[in-house]
């Protein structure tokens, strides 16, 4: 029986027999039953690697984080997330260093997690609601995500994206409208505005 473990952009841990390429915490939220009864416990919001240095962990062990799962790097980052400070230490450096190049307005060349995910927690949610803002689609960078009713939406490169749990598929962009709600946090469209690059899933080749 498949967990409710898995993400989706807006940051809703849903239930899908699908598999992700990232893993995650936001802190212990299932009870236990592995039932999820809390959206977040923490404000670092991470993804990790789905496998590290011969690490084994049962599923939602008791008192233990609760596993997330993602489809790709664009959307764990559209739902708030950041990368993980121990298994992707040379991913968040590349974040971390073009977060203080986009974002750091006070100059300040230490950038630290704890600072980031305050700006994130923000930017993600309000109570336990999701925070999205409007902006024009022609002008959202690579890596991107809107919602649009009740789907979800990438940018890559000059594509348009419809997401779902198994990956992407191609839209036309006739069919969207010109102004978007983004689903990915403000200062992370900033990151990618200054070349920072996310990773998407494989399915954008198809």
């Amino acid at each position: 029986m498949s967990l409710q473990n898995r993400t989706t952009p807006q940051g809703i841990i849903d239930v899908t027999s699908a598999r992700g390429t990232l893993m995650g915490n936001r802190g212990v939220l299932h009870n236990s039953k592995k039932e999820v009864r809390h959206l977040f416990k923490s404000k670092a919001w991470i993804t990790c690697l789905l496998e590290f240095k011969d690490r084994r962990r049962e599923l939602m062990s008791p008192g233990l984080y609760t596993e997330l799962f993602f489809l790709d790097e664009v959307t764990a980052f559209a739902a708030g997330h950041r990368p993980c400070a121990e298994c992707r230490r040379a991913r968040f450096n590349e974040f971390r260093d073009a977060w203080g190049y986009a974002n750091n307005q006070d100059g300040d060349s230490a950038v630290r997690a704890p600072q980031m995910d305050n700006v994130l927690h923000a930017e993600r949610v309000d109570g336990d609601q999701k925070v999205t803002w409007r902006h024009s689609l022609a002008d959202l960078p690579h890596g991107t995500m809107f919602q649009v009713g009740s789907d979800s939406y990438a940018v890559c490169d000059q594509n348009l994206l419809k997401w779902s749990f198994e990956g992407y598929s191609a839209v036309e962009r006739r069919d969207l409208p010109e102004t978007v709600d983004v689903l990915t946090p403000p200062s992370v469209v900033n990151i990618f505005n200054s070349g920072f690059k996310p990773v998407f899933h494989p399915t954008v080749t198809s």
